[in-house]
């Protein structure tokens, strides 16, 4: 025999599939016939259907009395609307027939009315007085229904409830009940009830009726025979022990927590511990010292011979233990606490795990996931304990935990301690630099959801990390740091490899601080082309934006105009003449980016032109978007100077309203042109309209004229390196810079009511160069994102700016990068390049 050809073979296969299609077909209408069959019949649906011409109220009576359950239970949830529309029939109709209804009714139903109470409470339909008449007995009725999510659900209600009822209706419906209801001879369920109600109650009465008639019933049921009553007290003695006061607490309240952490259950015993911890601010320092320390003591040493869930909660609390508890220590006890910390930190990892998972038994499968839980709170608590210990001591006592929780085998480790990584950083100050090679770590983490936690604070980490902790220092730290450049790039390329674009996205917008950490070279050959092909490349708009804004801060800074005019030209050629309308629409974006982040005279220098002769684009989208950013395109215009540019865009306006074609796009030129004739145009001179945007954008054209200056002092000095140069030589290079006179006219010196005359001599022009200089790089910076003009509208901003040349504003930085210290900074290339040095 000879084996089937291939080809008879896939024959075979279709055939097999097209007989298995027309079976399957014949299931479905087998499947199909129960479904017709079980259609309503006409005697059901005449039975299921209303008068229409009944009004809400008649209707909703009618479905509560001969109604199925389903239609009850529409009827219930509509309830706070009739009592919104009509309260006083609802009251007297509806109410009564929901009272019956809900004697039978079934899990959803009860549900539904206890959803459906709250909400009316919380609507304010009616008063406090009609509700706790209409309202509350049914709620009180139905507090120990046999189904426990009921039960839960009516008990929320009436907590509720309860903050808003007068002391007299709780004392008689609620309270004299109560004493009843919390007897040994009730339910487990009725005791339960009680006791959360007692915790609710303890505020709304005075100390001294509490003292008479709630705690009686609190001592009651913290010695009740049931350990999930006596737990259920304990958790309420907090809220008790806020509304009796210290001295009560002291009395009454603290023996019993004293005594339910020796009780045999174990969650009674937990229960009892947390409350302590929760009440500490409570206790003087005798009593922590006295009575709530050797507690903790115990507590701590016997758990690790208890279940493991005593362990995630005391690992959870145990920052807060030892903040309650610092001072009172004695050294050994320090030290016995900070070990147990340490153990929690490493609990599990001593065991080895080269085994299989399938093979694993659940048990234990179960105890490593709440080890990883123990080492999750241990890194929530990290930054509580570097102050247990000070900061000073960081390296000697914590350094090496901390380098542990950063190389955890397990994401949920990794990631809560690069959540704290921030406030790490902040504790340590000048100690940041402790912690370089764990940022490395975490930035190379193979998690993005590492990373994405790290992210956050990078901008504020980074800003740390370069000045050591000390915001007055100048020199950047970060050269220590050879490892950084590679790991921020490595992340980018990682989070842009995933599918996690929003992490990209937000990655990218963190790197707008980069100018302020590392060297504009560093920038421009390791992250600045990058942009650009996430621009050109990339599929998700989100993204592409937040490269293209990143892209435009990084321009903004770099310092090397050879560069900047590279990237000014590839973003014209590449995007604004691209052949793919898709990357002319992210020029038109860039665009934005740039009037929003650059002076109005550099947007019309390099930009103005390349972007309106987009309007002659054969993509009706393109010319679309366009017209949106038109209004502000010719807000960066200035008369008389731009008189020019302005006739261009009226001309390319003028054709677009002759010559536009497509509907849509012409609806929008119209709509655009009336817009730019209700604009009113910024003049050369300030005006007193446009003071704060004109003075904000004479501050960013400053600071890039700056960086020329700076730039030329840079050059001159490369030239001048190996040759030796007389102080007067250098000087009467400075003096013959081009830069005094590179300030245009448009850009006035003083502003009205300043007095600030320009400087003459060559020692005043050095002098102006270092304080601009100086200004433009010392201030420090916000650390969030916003728009420039916000910061305009700010009191605050507008304080900032000083209208005499000789000083800088920081308004862009402020919304561009939000850290501090550069790592190039423009006032120390000036020192360095000043005769003094």
């Amino acid at each position: 025999m000879h084996p089937p050809s291939p080809a008879a073979t896939a024959m075979d296969f279709s055939q097999n599939s097209l007989f298995g299609y027309m079976e399957d077909l014949q299931e479905l209408t087998i499947i199909e016939r129960p479904v017709r069959r079980s259609l309503k019949t006409p005697e059901e649906i005449e039975r299921l259907t209303v008068d229409e011409d009944l009004s809400d109220i008649e209707r909703a009576v009618y479905l509560l009395s001969a109604g199925q359950d389903i239609q009850g239970t529409s009827v219930i949830a509509n309830l706070p609307f009739l009592m919104r529309q009509n309260p006083a029939e609802t009251l007297r109709r509806v109410l009564p027939k929901v009272r019956e209804a809900l004697h039978v009714a079934g899990v959803e139903m009860q549900l539904t009315a206890a959803v459906s109470f709250l909400t009316i409470l919380q609507d304010e339909s009616v008063s406090v007085h009609t509700y706790a008449h209409s309202f509350l007995q049914v709620i009180l009725l139905h507090l120990e229904h046999r189904d426990a999510g009921v039960s839960n659900a009516w008990l929320e209600t009436l907590l509720s409830v309860i903050d808003v009822l007068p002391k007299d209706t709780l004392r008689h419906e609620i309270l004299n009940p109560l004493v009843s209801k919390a007897q040994l001879s009730q339910t487990v369920q009725s005791r339960l009830v009680s006791c959360k109600i007692l915790g609710k109650l303890t505020n709304k009465f005075d100390a001294l009726a509490i003292k008479r008639e709630i705690l009686p019933l609190v001592k009651s049921l913290c010695q009740d025979v049931e350990y999930e009553v006596r737990s259920c007290m304990c958790r309420q003695l907090e809220n008790i022990a806020q509304g009796i006061g210290t001295e009560l607490t002291k009395s009454v309240v603290l023996p019993e927590l004293i005594e339910l952490s020796r009780d045999e259950g174990s969650s009674v015993r937990l229960a009892a511990f947390e409350t302590l911890v929760n009440l500490l601010d409570i206790f003087d320092t005798d009593d922590r010292s006295q009575t709530i320390l050797p507690v903790v003591k115990s507590f701590c040493e016997k758990s690790f011979k208890a279940d493991e869930s005593i362990l995630i909660s005391l690992s959870f609390h145990l920052g807060k233990l030892c903040h309650g508890l610092y001072g009172i220590f004695t050294p050994d006890q320090h030290l016995r606490f900070l070990e147990f910390y340490k153990k929690l930190c490493t609990l599990g990892l001593q065991q080895e795990n080269g085994h299989n998972e399938n093979q694993i038994p659940p048990q234990i499968l179960e105890q490593e996931k709440k080890y990883i839980s123990v080492r999750k709170n241990c890194a929530y608590n990290f930054p509580a304990m570097i102050v247990f210990v000070d900061p000073k001591n960081f390296h000697m006592e914590l350094y090496s935990t901390f380098f542990c929780l950063c190389h955890d085998p397990e994401v949920p480790v990794r990631y809560t301690i690069a959540i704290c990584f921030y406030e790490v950083s902040k504790l340590l100050n000048s100690g940041v630099y402790l912690i370089h090679k764990e940022l490395i770590t975490l930035l190379q983490d193979e998690s993005l959801e590492v990373l994405d936690a790290l992210i956050d604070h990078l901008p504020e980490i980074l800003e740390l990390m370069s000045t050591g902790g000390e915001s007055s220092v100048q020199e950047n730290k970060l050269s220590s740091l050879p490892d950084l450049v590679p790991a921020l790039t490595a992340a980018e390329q990682r989070a842009a490899a995933s599918l996690k674009w929003r992490t990209h996205e937000k990655l990218l917008q963190k790197y707008a601080c980069l100018p302020q950490v590392i060297s504009s070279d560093q920038i421009y050959y390791r992250f600045l082309q990058r942009m650009f092909t996430i621009m050109m490349t990339n599929n998700v708009l989100p993204v592409q934006k937040a490269a293209s804004r990143t892209l435009c801060i990084f321009l903004r800074y770099n310092r090397k105009q050879e560069q900047r005019h590279e990237v000014i030209q590839k973003l014209i050629e590449q995007l604004g003449q691209g052949k793919s309308y898709w990357n002319r629409l992210r020029f038109l974006d860039t665009c934005e980016f740039i009037i929003e982040i650059f002076s109005k005279s550099f947007f019309c220098k390099y930009f103005f032109l390349p972007a309106i002769e987009l309007t002659h684009d054969p993509v009706a989208n393109v010319r679309m978007k366009l017209c949106y950013l038109l209004p502000k395109v010719k807000s960066t215009l200035k008369i008389p100077a731009d008189k020019h540019l302005l006739q261009q865009l009226e001309m390319c306006v003028r054709k677009l309203l002759c010559q536009e074609k497509d509907k849509d796009v012409l609806a929008i030129v119209k709509r655009t042109v009336l817009e730019l004739d209700r604009m009113e145009m910024s003049m050369d001179a300030f005006q007193k309209k446009f003071y704060e945007k004109d003075l904000l954008d004479q501050e960013k054209e400053r600071e890039e004229l700056l960086l020329l200056e700076m730039e030329q002092l840079e050059k001159e000095k490369q030239q001048n390196d190996g040759r030796p140069m007389s102080e007067k030589t250098f000087e009467k290079k400075r003096r013959d810079s081009k830069t005094p006179t590179s300030l245009p006219k448009s850009i006035p010196i003083s502003v009205p009511g300043s007095s600030s005359a320009t400087p003459s001599t060559s020692k005043e022009i050095k002098k102006s160069k270092l304080i601009r200089s100086q200004s433009f790089n010392n201030q420090a910076f916000h650390a969030k994102y916003g728009n420039l003009d916000k910061c305009t509208t700010s009191k605050s901003s507008t304080a900032a700016y000083t209208p005499s040349v000789s000083g800088l504003s920081k308004t862009s930085m402020i919304s561009l990068t939000g850290t501090v210290s550069p790592n190039v900074c423009l006032y120390q290339i000036a020192k360095k390049l000043s005769p003094s040095s």
